[in-house]
């Protein structure tokens, strides 16, 4: 089945978000840091945009949407983040991507 790229950009967008909070201490950011992030990898998001991939992020499993805005990698969420399963709407990671930020 072909995607379409905006697909493609918000497979890419939520393994960003994913890998942010695997690479968290504790596995859990604050909305506006994990925003931070995902837009040094290259996705713009605004914060309504954000807060969509992050719903759909937490209906699927992946993370927990916690009190003060926190948000907090599962353990599902961290299987699909280093391509131990792959979903639909989360893109696999390449080799090496799950090392860390630079």
């Amino acid at each position: 089945m072909m995607s379409t790229y905006a697909e493609e950009i918000n497979a890419s967008r939520r393994l960003a978000i994913l890998l942010a909070l695997g690479f968290a201490p504790g596995y859990t950011l604050n909305r506006t840091a994990l925003r931070r992030f995902v837009e040094r990898t290259g996705y713009i998001t605004s914060v309504d945009l954000l807060n969509t991939e992050l719903s759909w992020l937490a209906e699927m499993g992946y993370i927990d949407l916690l009190e003060l805005d926190a948000v907090y990698l599962t353990a599902r969420g961290e299987d699909v983040s280093l391509g131990r399963i792959q979903v639909p709407g989360v893109r696999r990671p390449s080799p090496g991507e799950t090392n860390g930020p630079r």
